[in-house]
């Protein structure tokens, strides 16, 4: 593997995985890999303790990201629809890695 380069202008790990790190995003994503396609309404159901402030920035953060895609139809009423990227679904098997572990090493991690 390649030597990392700490220094933050060219740091991989803080310049990419920084940007869907937080653990709104992290559950967005598995939450739309599951569903394929979700619209605000479904996504805040589903993730029941996020609030409407944090659901949008989220949203609009993965989406600047290029990790989700953001489908507005021209519909009365309006409808948005929601769902990974190419780029967004490429992650999601190092993600199901982390909460493998996660689900493995739960209890001694919050002990």
């Amino acid at each position: 593997m390649k030597e990392l380069d700490l220094n933050f202008p060219t740091c991989p790990i803080r310049n990419v995985l920084s940007r869907f790190s937080d653990k709104w995003s992290l559950l967005i994503m598995v939450t739309l890999q599951a569903n394929d396609k979700m619209r605000y309404k479904d996504l805040m159901k589903s993730i029941p303790d996020i609030s409407h402030k944090m659901l949008t920035n989220s949203l609009r953060k993965l989406e600047g990201d290029h990790l989700l895609k953001r489908m507005a139809f021209a519909e009365i009423p309006p409808r948005v629809e929601y769902s990974l990227t190419e780029m967004g679904k490429s992650i999601m098997p190092a993600i199901h890695l982390m909460i493998e572990w996660a689900q493995v090493h739960f209890e001694e991690v919050t002990k």
